[in-house]
């Protein structure tokens, strides 16, 4: 099965630069909006106890269903006051925010769905991608086409990659750790069963059928999938070969969607274009999954080779020796999809391999 292309004669589109700016503009807000709101923005409302009255946030979870989160009271309580203000300011400016989101989402940027959305606000909100905690996979590169400017074809997924190289200083981790975080989101995360029966389980989901996973990865010492232990979450994870080279390099970027906007560590967009013609060696049994990732990588390779001097070359650089053969083994794969419309591009992966 091929995989699809957007343009005929390029495999990407730029965006106009003033819509770009106005991207830039909502990054800038994600970044200083400290507490992401989870859920749609909602409003204010009053309960009445025993005469007097307290407050709550009434929103539309995630999953679509009407959730409440208690503000306190009694109202006239300067604290609770105070609380309240804050949390209707936050309110007004994320309604702003989505206004703005909706309008780029006309215009073909990439926008999160709700589930993932309130993911990554829970996460952020406790500190992890400050701490290190890098977003990975199909939603990674939604955001970095984002990021660089362009538009392309998107793979739709309900998988969430989360993957941490070191140990993650945080300060504010529940006891149930990365599970009693995950349902902050009001979804209700369950741990999946493991593969081998007596071993950890490394990834969550929501209770019920669902295709809605958060994967917690680290790096594997070579070319296994052990399971290691994340202490600081009070969790296990996965190890991947390669992953240490991925989450080498990382930037804060911005995932929206029409929830909101929230601030994620990336893998730098040279390091995941050259990761993912790496890992499609790793599932030569699983040729759609192989061909999605060398499509992602050419699509980042060919904004890079064109819009960002030296990118290609700097992540090339970073690889390790043993890589390399790897990616050169990839090298026809790529030829096909980027050749002539992408030459220049083509030419610095090739000069960078060499």
């Amino acid at each position: 099965m091929a995989v699809p292309t957007l343009f005929h004669s390029h495999l990407y589109e730029q965006h106009d630069q003033a819509y770009c700016s106005q991207f830039a503009n909502i990054e800038q807000a994600a970044a200083s909006q400290g507490e992401v709101l989870i859920g749609a923005p909602g409003s204010i409302i009053e309960h009445k106890r025993a005469g007097a009255i307290y407050y709550a946030r009434q929103y539309m979870g995630p999953d679509g269903t009407k959730l409440e989160e208690n503000l306190g009271g009694p109202s006239g309580d300067e604290a609770v006051e105070a609380r309240v203000e804050r949390v209707r300011e936050r309110i007004e400016s994320t309604k702003s925010l989505i206004t703005r989101i909706r309008a780029l989402a006309k215009l073909g940027f990439q926008l999160a769905d709700n589930k993932t959305f309130a993911t990554m606000g829970v996460l952020s909100n406790h500190g992890l991608f400050q701490a290190g905690a890098v977003l990975i996979g199909s939603h990674a590169y939604a955001v970095l086409l984002n990021s660089l400017g362009i538009k392309a074809v998107s793979y739709e997924t309900e998988d969430i990659d989360i993957a941490r190289g070191h140990f993650l200083a945080l300060s504010n981790v529940p006891k149930g750790g990365l599970l009693e975080i995950l349902k902050e989101t009001g979804i209700n995360f369950v741990e999946v069963p493991p593969m081998a029966r007596g071993m950890p389980s490394t990834s969550f989901k929501r209770a019920g059928a669902t295709r809605f996973h958060v994967y917690l990865l680290v790096p594997s010492s070579d070319d296994s999938f052990p399971v290691i232990a994340v202490p600081e979450l009070n969790a296990h994870a996965t190890g991947l070969p390669y992953l240490a080279y991925l989450l080498g390099e990382s930037q804060m970027a911005t995932l929206i969607s029409r929830h909101g906007a929230v601030s994620v560590r990336l893998p730098t967009p040279g390091r995941f274009a050259i990761h993912k013609l790496l890992v499609s060696r790793l599932r030569t049994n699983m040729l759609i999954k192989s061909q999605k990732d060398v499509h992602q990588a050419c699509v980042l390779l060919a904004a890079m080779g064109e819009h960002r001097s030296g990118d290609i070359e700097d992540a090339c650089a970073a690889l390790p020796k043993s890589s390399r053969q790897v990616v050169r083994r990839v090298l026809p794969e790529v030829r096909k999809l980027m050749g002539q419309r992408h030459e220049g591009a083509l030419s610095e992966l090739e000069a960078s391999l060499a």
